[in-house]
């Protein structure tokens, strides 16, 4: 048995959650994926996943394997271009899971930079603003508003983005413009919540260093940050949220900024993928070419919205 093979057969099984579709991903027959797991089992000497009829789900013995896999892997691609660095470019799918706005407004837009100076890499980005688990979701990296609790993830700063207060005209025009925190009684603000956790329509603001909150009435509550934009455009209350989501609204005046001189608290942005010595050339070039768009927008707008830019690499 190839072991680097049926270590590879193993992660695509892990990461798609199916045999057949680990088979079409690798264009092996699904005979040999389902042998070769088998017999690397049988060496192993556990199972390494739990299979129905409907389901094939990864043990805890399968997650452990599964992380050292990986850190194998990427050391052997590693080890792969040590040398041919200046002949090869790094070549692959990186799978990124990043915010809905995020993705939207700074990353996308700015792609084609990436491509050319990386043409053999193959991006897959899937936007999402709850939290994921890069086993479950067969994620390289993700991008997210919070540091992960997750020992088995690398959590790196990537930049804060500055928040502001909005609303629409149409809803100033009908409960006013405030001026100061203490001008909300009588405001709404639309709720937000994530998965699994409660809604919350409480407003954030810093005074003298410290962090004040305001909870306000809401009549809408909403999952997801395209959503949350929607409803104050809709008129159904304020709401904060970083000022790069909601560029392209407050340049058509469809939204308008608030409590100018009372900020909420920045939005910090973390990178998040799985720990270990290497990464594989095309996750690391990818973390590094991310870290270099926030510390360098290509627009000024976009400039004064990142704030506390950081400018190390993930690697040299």
């Amino acid at each position: 048995m190839d072991q680097f093979q049926a270590m590879k057969i193993f992660i695509r099984i892990a990461e798609l959650e199916s045999f057949s579709r680990a088979a079409e991903d690798l264009n092996l027959p699904r005979a040999t994926v389902s042998t070769t797991l088998k017999r690397l089992e049988q060496k192993l000497g556990v199972r390494l996943f739990l299979r129905t009829t409907r389901q094939v789900k990864i043990t805890d013995e399968g997650k452990i394997y599964y992380q050292r896999c990986l850190q194998l892997i990427s050391a052997l691609e590693e080890s792969d271009t040590l040398f041919a660095h200046h002949k090869k470019q790094p070549a692959g799918i990186v799978r990124i899971d990043m915010p809905h706005s995020l993705a939207r407004v700074m990353v996308i837009p700015a792609l084609q930079a990436f491509y050319q100076r990386y043409p053999q890499i193959t991006l897959s980005v899937s936007a999402n603003d709850n939290a994921i688990n890069l086993l479950d979701q067969g994620v390289d990296c993700v991008v997210r508003a919070w540091p992960s609790e997750d020992d088995n993830l690398q959590s790196r700063h990537l930049a804060d983005l500055k928040q502001i207060t909005c609303a629409s005209p149409e809803y100033l025009a009908k409960f006013g413009t405030p001026e100061t925190p203490e001008d909300l009684a009588g405001h709404q603000a639309v709720g937000y919540f994530f998965a699994h956790q409660r809604a919350d329509s409480h407003l954030e603001f810093v005074t003298d260093g410290k962090i004040e909150k305001r909870q306000l009435a809401s009549k809408l509550t909403v999952s997801g940050a395209d959503a949350y934009v929607a409803a104050a455009k809709a008129g159904f209350g304020l709401i904060q949220a970083s000022e790069l989501a909601m560029a392209q609204e407050l340049v058509q005046g469809e939204l308008v900024e608030v409590l100018h001189q009372h900020l909420p608290p920045p939005m910090p942005l973390y990178i998040m993928y799985p720990p270990g010595r290497f990464l594989a050339p095309r996750i690391r070039v990818l973390l590094d070419w991310l870290i270099t768009l926030f510390s360098s927008p290509a627009h000024p707008e976009k400039q004064n919205a990142i704030i506390g830019k950081i400018v190390d690499l993930i690697l040299d």
